[in-house]
């Protein structure tokens, strides 16, 4: 159950972040990070959830319950694999509405967009992208709904 809100999740990451000296640090941090990420099943490693824009391949599953979403990613790079960690970190658990209203900072705040190669940081936006899509179809489906 995610206890913080979404500024605090990324305010504790910033402070992680911020307790590393150098970059080789914080790439390794992101390391151990995505290895920490549960492995998807087979049939979740599908077209559907594979995310367009990235280079190295990367999943986002999204699980819709109780009105909040619910995600699980997985990718085959490990550096990408700890951008995915990061994310899930900070988006998963949270309400479609939450997620569109709550700008993600903590991606420059810790550096990330000036220290990823171009095609890293293209991929890291496609998976915020893909989130947003995400909350919208979710908010929507609540709305009507009635929710």
């Amino acid at each position: 159950m995610v206890m913080s809100t979404i500024d605090e999740a990324q305010q504790e990451i910033i402070g992680e972040f911020s307790a590393f000296d150098d970059w080789m640090d914080k790439y390794s941090y992101l390391i151990e990070l995505g290895n920490e990420l549960p492995e998807l099943d087979p049939w979740e490693k599908s077209g559907e959830y594979l995310i367009k824009g990235c280079q190295s391949r990367v999943w986002l599953v999204p699980e819709f319950r109780d009105g909040l979403i619910w995600f699980r990613g997985q990718s085959d790079a490990v550096i990408v694999r700890g951008l995915v960690a990061l994310l899930l970190k900070v988006v998963s658990g949270r309400s479609p509405k939450e997620l569109l209203d709550h700008p993600l900072y903590f991606i420059d705040q810790i550096g990330l967009n000036q220290h990823l190669s171009p095609t890293r940081a293209n991929g890291l936006l496609a998976m915020v992208k893909q989130i947003r899509l995400y909350a919208v179809a979710f908010n929507r489906a609540m709305e009507m709904n009635g929710l």
